[in-house]
């Protein structure tokens, strides 16, 4: 199967990455909002964190379809810190300090430890994510937005769940926000299908775009009606700047006098660590849905983002992350190089100029019909049957962090999937550091016990196990010639054998590695382990190789 090409050059795709820039647009300008609700902050603090993450890191960045901004996963940390720091410009000074972190992390090669995430574990995060945009989005379609948008979480700020919030949502019905979520996924499927596809002007015009524009539509007619008017917590709400000098006064400036309180700097570590945490998990999880399968460059990601938070704290800005919602809604929306994640970000900064007042006329249900299709295509049920197809080793993480995402969050749902993987690496190494068919074993004859090429301490149980069963009066062969690197641990329960087989009347024989010189370690111990004899006298049979 050929492997789809794409041209270089960073306009080639502008008739792609526009209509892609302008969903992201749709979807980002309430996550924005909605998270700097969340973390205490003004909201325009979530304007600006948008602003930056997509020109400024889109920019510097490497990722070709990564979109940033302010992260739902950090707004605890930012809700927190500024309580506990007292003013909101203090904790900017934190975010200007995590930036310089992030930085230093990336000089530092740090972003190698992106690459050490299984597949089953990433597609879960994917998976998972896309359920709990489903599970979140669906009050807001209903016209209940009580919890703010952008949240992933499974405990919420009003105190309920996502699954009792889809109890409470019952007591707020709202028939003007499902008249407009109905309609709004009518028009999202009927683009989908293969025959609007394939007429050019939808290929230009995008389902979302419809969407909203239908949702402004259907907003202002519904301002006549009592039954189907949408109030303004049903609407976006973008603050409103009456003119250039009064958009230019919502920024924010840190106050440097407090860069010698310790408290800065324990937040703006956390901040770093958190952050550059869950860049790079939505780096690996973007390639991953990437259709050209580019690889970013890790250590590039994090200086980017250094970068980009710097500049967020210095200007008032929240912290900065790659976000998987935005990044996968610029994929699905037909995004092809970072131009769409550029451009997004410089309509955000003009419409939050030029234009608020049309965008506080949007219907956030409109918004929970694009991300329901976000969260749909993210979680196909089609990769879950592929998943389960690969066997247990990978469909067991990949659920485990699923479920863990639903009922946690993003970062402990991650670390259950990678406990599961980790145990069944360990599980494996438990049981193939040699290769040993007792029922292939004839009375008489030698027991044959291959070592693999890298033996290590975990393999202690499984050997130390296997040579304890050994029959008395039996000849005991240890093939290391595959052998590149043996572990000590594991070469003294070889040499402790080599004692106890003389009380078995045990013959030993060890093949020594021939990869190893005669000078080095494991090959040093094996002449210590043959010379020490089997326990009764004589010395063990080598045989060199």
């Amino acid at each position: 199967m050929t492997q789809p090409s794409l041209e270089k050059g960073i306009f080639t795709h502008i008739k792609s990455d526009f209509p892609a820039s302008i969903v992201v647009f749709l979807v980002a300008v309430p996550l924005c909002l909605g998270i700097a609700l969340a973390s205490g902050a003004p909201l325009f603090s979530g304007i600006i964190a948008g602003i930056i993450g997509g020109i400024v890191v889109g920019a510097l960045s490497g990722s070709q379809l990564g979109v940033s901004g302010p992260a739902a996963g950090l707004a605890v940390i930012v809700l927190t810190a500024i309580q506990d720091l007292g003013a909101f410009n203090i904790f900017l000074v934190a975010v200007v300090i995590g930036g310089i972190v992030q930085l230093i992390l990336g000089y530092l090669r740090a972003g190698i430890i992106g690459y050490y995430f299984p597949s089953s574990v990433i597609k879960g995060m994917l998976s998972g994510i896309g359920i709990i945009i489903i599970l979140k989005q669906i009050p807001h379609a209903f016209g209940y937005d009580a919890d703010y948008e952008g949240d992933l979480a499974f405990a919420q700020p009003d105190g309920h769940n996502t699954f009792s919030e889809l109890y409470y949502m019952f007591e707020a019905i709202t028939p003007g926000a499902i008249v407009v979520t109905l309609i709004s996924m009518a028009i999202l499927i009927l683009w989908e299908q293969k025959f609007m596809k394939k007429i050019k002007i939808f290929q230009l015009i995008q389902g979302p775009l419809v969407v909203v524009v239908a949702g402004i539509l259907l907003n202002l007619a519904f301002q006549s009606s009592e039954t189907f008017l949408l109030s303004a917590e049903h609407l976006v709400s973008i603050p409103v700047a009456e003119n250039i000098g009064a958009f230019f006064s919502q920024f924010t400036f840190p106050d440097f006098s407090q860069v010698t309180n310790p408290a800065v700097y324990v937040t703006g570590v956390t901040i770093a660590v958190v952050a550059s945490l869950e860049t790079l998990l939505c780096m690996e999880a973007t390639d991953k849905l990437d259709p050209y399968k580019r690889v970013t460059p890790a250590n590039r990601e994090l200086k980017a983002q250094g970068i980009g938070n710097v500049l967020s704290g210095l200007i008032g800005g929240l912290p900065i992350t790659q976000v998987i919602v935005r990044s996968s809604t610029n994929i699905q929306s037909g995004g092809k190089t970072k131009m769409s994640a550029i451009l997004h970000g410089i309509i955000l900064l003009i419409c939050a100029m030029s234009i608020p007042r049309l965008l506080n006329l949007i219907p956030l249900a409109s918004l929970a019909a694009i991300l329901f299709m976000v969260g749909y295509k993210l979680a196909k049920p089609s990769l879950f049957k592929s998943m389960y197809r690969q066997g247990h080793m990978q469909f067991v993480p990949f659920v485990v962090t699923i479920v863990g995402i639903i009922f946690t969050d993003l970062l402990l749902g991650i670390g259950m999937g990678m406990i599961v993987g980790i145990f069944y690496i360990l599980r494996n190494n438990y049981k193939a550091p040699y290769f040993f068919h007792p029922e292939e074993y004839t009375d008489g004859k030698p027991i044959r016990l291959e070592l693999s090429e890298d033996v290590t301490f975990l393999n202690k149980a499984a050997i130390l196990q296997t040579l304890n069963h050994m029959p008395e009066n039996s000849h005991v062969i240890i093939d290391a010639s595959k052998s590149i690197n043996i572990d000590q641990d594991v070469l003294e329960i070889i040499d402790d054998f080599s004692i106890a087989a003389g009380n078995k009347n045990i013959t030993l024989e060890v093949i020594e590695s021939k990869f190893n010189k005669p000078e080095e370690r494991n090959n040093k111990a094996f002449h210590r382990v043959v010379a020490n004899g089997n326990g009764n006298g004589k010395p063990l049979k080598s045989v060199p190789t």
